[in-house]
């Protein structure tokens, strides 16, 4: 049984996790983290999804939760919070010695760099977005930039549900992270978020990246190759949530027990996708 510890657990996807570790017979859920000082915490576990007790107690840290256990206990620590949450607890579980799975975005270029410290001591896998989908739309995106070059005008569109706060979305910037290695640049070089504040004509090689925030839209993410006379899209659709909580378990499974590093869910799916500073 790999011993699983949840972060964000009073959240969507913390939610979605807790529900998939409790129906997964391979995985026992041994710690899980709500925010510091949330009224949560002591509560247990299975309160958050209207199921029976899962005999954990909610805590405001990993080494709170896993009190109870002995040191180095915790396998795989799945973690979907924000940055700075983020990265206090994979320092926690760099301590404890346990791999990680982390679908947290927005991270700055500094805190890449504590990520990739933390790295060289644990497992660490990264990812934007756990669906399988998604990181085989990757590695189309990548070949597509590859084959058609600067010749095509290039835009991403994303649309997520009204709640939430990060715009772009983080599997959009990694969209155009692939295209831009692809092309031989740098997204920070080429990337343009907001046409209304920079009236021109469309630069060349330039990538477009446009939000959608509406109603309950799990996620949808289209980019679109324009050549003269003809146009290529390619879409990925998230109809239900559980897909990337079923991504995160199956990249917990793949890391635990990994020689420390950093790594993707290109990875776990055996694609050549490759880790992009």
């Amino acid at each position: 049984m790999l011993r699983t510890a949840i972060s964000g657990c009073e959240g969507r996807m913390g939610q979605q996790l807790l529900r998939a570790v409790e129906e997964d017979d391979t995985l026992v859920l041994v710690a899980a983290v709500v925010r510091p000082g949330s009224e949560k915490e002591g509560h247990d576990a299975g309160e958050l999804i209207g199921s029976k007790p899962l005999g954990v107690a909610l805590s405001g840290t990993l080494v709170d939760s896993a009190t109870t256990l002995p040191a180095g206990e915790i396998d795989v620590l799945i973690d979907f919070t924000r940055p700075s949450a983020s990265l206090d607890l994979i320092a926690q579980a760099a301590n404890a010695g346990c791999a990680v799975v982390s679908g947290t975005t927005g991270f700055s270029a500094v805190e890449h760099q504590q990520l990739l410290a933390y790295s060289s001591r644990i497992p660490l896998l990264l990812g934007s977005n756990m669906s399988v989908g998604v990181n085989v739309v990757f590695e189309l995106l990548a070949r597509t930039a590859r084959i058609l070059g600067v010749e095509a005008d290039i835009e991403i569109v994303e649309a997520h549900h009204r709640n939430k706060l990060d715009a772009p979305s983080g599997t959009a910037l990694s969209m155009g992270e692939q295209i831009a290695h692809a092309l031989g640049t740098r997204l920070s070089d080429c990337a343009v978020y907001d046409r209304s504040e920079h009236p021109a004509r469309r630069k060349d090689g330039s990538i477009g990246i446009a939000s959608v925030r509406a109603g309950d839209i799990v996620g949808e993410h289209t980019v679109i190759f324009a050549l003269a006379g003809e146009r290529l899209e390619i879409t990925h659709r998230a109809t239900d949530r559980n897909i990337f909580a079923l991504g995160a378990l199956r990249a917990a499974k793949w890391v635990a027990g990994r020689d420390p590093g950093l790594y993707g869910m290109s990875d776990v799916l055996g694609l050549p996708g490759e880790q992009i500073p």
